[in-house]
């Protein structure tokens, strides 16, 4: 029989599926399908990169052969010959991300626009009462249902953050209805109308954040299977492998998660040296101690503008600034999967976050946006990185974010589709915001208070079709005797307010010393 395992051992090839031994999360072990996509060869003995169907990327590594499961060994199949479009015949052995792929086109089907002479549906008013603290609010929302559920398709967020989260339906009929308010588990509070929005391409822009707690309805954890990838140009079995070991970053060690186009012969390093303050990569530390003594910088390049306590943000123009902006995408790469790695920064801004100590400002995550957005993104790309992520920091990066879009008047979004962790952390910053601005109504002169969707994205500068997902991940819009009602009850309100209490990082308005530029004319580049 070892003769036998031995043999197979040598037979494995890429492609080949068998289980493999981890410990789960419980430190638990498990027997997971995982597909081998390398093999090699250290000190006479085999390793093999493995990555595990259905789980995130970051999951993969290279383990020994003791921990495969040779008794239910696949071995690569190709798939029937199927006619292509040119009527010809081709086949293509099968793998876990063409299958990703399939399910993805299958289940997300991107929304079009209607054609040119077709009539939409009449718009609808809706009267929405709410009460909060025996307040009693009434809202008038025009509504059309083509639009809305145009845009429930359309908008990733609502769609793919979990096949268990209930959506309410909504009717075919073009019937004007109004909605009141009832009680849920004894207590009735709140509202919600939802408004068409211009449908936007779905981007690559990734987000890596955390979730600070659960108390807000929110999950904490990142899910164990894979993120919300819409684009797989990066297929290749190059890219699909982690090539780094280990990052040290000032006083930390890091572990990259996914693969990042570092020089090829820093690759085999066991440990890459980066300088912490123009992220500088080097090939040892004898070169680092080197550079440190030449290099002046104790803080990011760019302007300082906003500094409350140890906690300062620099902007950093990836023109101006191009080599520390393709240093930072290059470090933002090993922890976002769906970047689009940019060596062209010249259209982007950048955000960084530091914390201030006797030695200099650290980096402790950015987010980038476009110079110029048509699709009114105020994020591209948003990071914290693993040593400081679950402090609240990603919280403070996104609610950043929304105060550059206040101060230039519009309300924006971060770049479709989100990682898990990225929209973990949007999910949680959007509840914690549009909640803590429904419960903060107070009658005026005895009148019954109103607002809108288009005030609540006003105030928070959040997009509306945000905050309408939002509204139905949270289940909150139910649709009862023809009429739209939105139910807050008192676990959702007792959660946020347990919520709010844990969130101690919060962005000073006051600190914040910005001038929006007007980027449309090409001398201010």
């Amino acid at each position: 029989m070892s003769e036998i395992l031995l043999q197979l051992l040598l037979d494995i090839v890429e492609g080949c599926r068998l289980p493999v031994l981890r410990k789960n999360q419980e430190h638990e072990d498990e027997w997971p399908l995982a597909e081998i996509l390398s093999v090699k060869e250290v000190s006479s003995r085999k390793l093999y990169y493995v990555h595990y169907i259905d789980f995130n990327k970051r999951l993969d590594e290279w383990v020994t052969g003791d921990r495969l499961d040779m008794k239910k060994l696949q071995f690569p199949k190709k798939e029937a010959k199927t006619p292509t479009k040119n009527g010809l015949s081709g086949s293509r052995p099968s793998s876990p991300e063409r299958e990703v792929r399939k399910s993805l086109d299958l289940n997300v089907q991107p929304a079009t626009a209607p054609s040119r002479g077709k009539t939409l549906p009449t718009p609808l008013v809706f009267s929405v009462y709410v009460v909060i603290s025996h307040v009693v609010l009434k809202i008038d929302y025009p509504m059309s249902f083509h639009c809305l559920q145009t845009k429930v398709e359309a908008v990733p967020l609502a769609t793919q953050v979990s096949p268990a989260t209930p959506v309410p339906s909504l009717p075919s009929s073009a019937e004007a209805s109004q909605a009141s308010v009832f009680p849920a588990n004894g207590t009735a509070r709140r509202l919600v109308p939802s408004q068409p929005g211009r449908k936007r391409k779905a981007n690559c822009g990734g987000a890596e954040e955390d979730s600070q707690d659960s108390s807000d309805g929110i999950p904490t954890a990142p899910r164990m299977t894979g993120s919300l990838v819409s684009d797989r140009s990066h297929d290749d079995i190059v890219t699909r492998m982690k090539n780094i070991e280990c990052i040290e970053l000032g006083r930390h060690r890091l572990k990259p998660w996914y693969f990042s186009p570092y020089p090829q012969e820093l690759t085999t390093l066991p440990i890459l040296y980066l300088c912490e303050f123009c992220l500088k990569y080097l090939k040892s530390l004898k070169c680092l101690q080197r550079h440190l003594t030449k290099c002046n910088l104790r803080h990011p390049p760019g302007n300082e503008i906003y500094r409350k306590g140890t906690i300062s943000f620099f902007e950093i123009d990836g023109r101006k600034n191009k080599m520390y902006s393709q240093n930072l995408c290059l470090l933002a790469k090993c922890f976002l999967d769906h970047k689009t790695l940019y060596y062209d920064t010249d259209p982007f801004l950048f955000y960084v976050m530091t914390e201030y100590d006797s030695k200099g400002f650290h980096i402790v995550g950015y987010f980038s946006k476009e110079k110029e957005s048509t699709e009114d993104y105020n994020v591209a790309c948003i990071l914290t990185l693993p040593p400081y992520q679950r402090r609240g920091y990603g919280k403070l990066l996104i609610e950043f974010s929304y105060e550059l879009s206040k101060v230039e008047g519009k309300t924006g979004t971060p770049e479709k589709p989100l990682s898990d962790l990225g929209l973990l952390s949007y999910r949680s910053y959007w509840s914690q915001t549009i909640l803590e601005i429904l419960m903060d109504l107070k009658p005026d002169n005895g009148e019954r208070p109103q607002i809108t969707i288009n005030e609540i994205s006003e105030i928070t500068s959040v997009k509306k079709e945000d905050v309408i997902s939002t509204l139905q991940y949270l289940n909150l819009i139910n649709y009862y005797k023809g009429q739209y009602i939105l139910t807050l009850s008192e676990d959702i309100v007792d959660g946020h307010e347990r919520a709010m209490q844990k969130r101690h990082l919060r962005i000073d308005p006051k600190c914040l010393h910005f001038t929006p530029k007007d980027w449309s004319k090409r001398g201010k580049w």
